[in-house]
């Protein structure tokens, strides 16, 4: 009985597969398996591993040894204690996590939540509280999800950790990263996240990660870790999706 249950189950996934195969989250060819991304677009994939940047992950392409930081972080230290990321933001990667974020190519999240996962196993076990950065409410009934939502769920869901969605609200309907310069962004994020009054009592002394989808600068990290270690969280650390590197 227990064979059949596990058989029947696969033979159906299989037949589902055959019928609508599952197609590349990247290039959107048909696979012949549900795990999201074929062959040829994963080769291309630019995966973090090895030595980075002690505080926001930047890889470093020599092991320096130690916890190094990167000049970045030695001139102007973050606010959060730590933060690692998946793969490398490229032209590889871009069109897949621009269609998760505003295509709806919301399949992707378990791929993406085991990438996090695997990235981020040095936080995860400590984590008492694992939160999404938020989106402002006009621009989440615009989009209809927030995927850093949907990564966070799926990373608490694997770890059994506590997912508080609403942990920080955005109070300000900023105007896309995308659009400022370095300094911009740090200006723009300023004073936009709030600690939601619900969960006050919860948060003293907790280590709690953040979850968002691609790192730039560090300011929109950076300005939600300021305003959780106010409000007397003990670490914050983060994992993200992708990192921006420098060419």
């Amino acid at each position: 009985m227990r064979m059949m249950k596990e058989v029947v189950p696969n033979l159906l996934t299989k037949g589902i597969n055959y019928l609508f195969p599952p197609v590349c989250g990247n290039c959107g060819d048909a696979i012949w398996d549900n795990t999201g991304i074929c062959s040829d677009c994963w080769k291309d994939l630019t995966f973090i591993s090895g030595t980075c940047c002690h505080s926001c992950g930047y890889p470093f392409e020599l092991s320096h040894g130690g916890e190094m930081l990167c000049g970045e972080c030695l001139h102007s230290p973050k606010s959060f204690d730590k933060c690692r990321a998946a793969l490398i933001y490229n032209v590889h990667s871009k069109d897949m996590i621009i269609g998760f974020k505003h295509a709806d190519k919301t399949h992707l999240t378990a791929l993406f939540t085991r990438w996090l996962s695997s990235c981020g196993h040095e936080t995860l076990g400590n984590a008492d509280i694992i939160a999404p950065v938020p989106l402002h409410r006009r621009r989440l009934l615009r989009r209809r999800y927030n995927q850093s939502a949907l990564l966070a769920h799926g990373l608490a869901r694997l770890h059994r950790k506590r997912h508080v969605p609403s942990l920080l609200l955005r109070t300000k309907n900023t105007s896309s990263q995308g659009q400022f310069s370095m300094t911009g962004r740090w200006r723009n994020v300023r004073n936009a996240f709030v600690l939601n009054k619900k969960f006050e009592k919860d948060v003293d002394g907790k280590n709690v990660i953040l979850i968002d989808d691609v790192y730039t600068t560090g300011a929109t990290l950076d300005a939600c870790a300021r305003v959780l270690k106010k409000s007397g969280v003990a670490s914050v650390s983060a994992i993200v999706l992708a990192r921006v590197t420098k060419e």
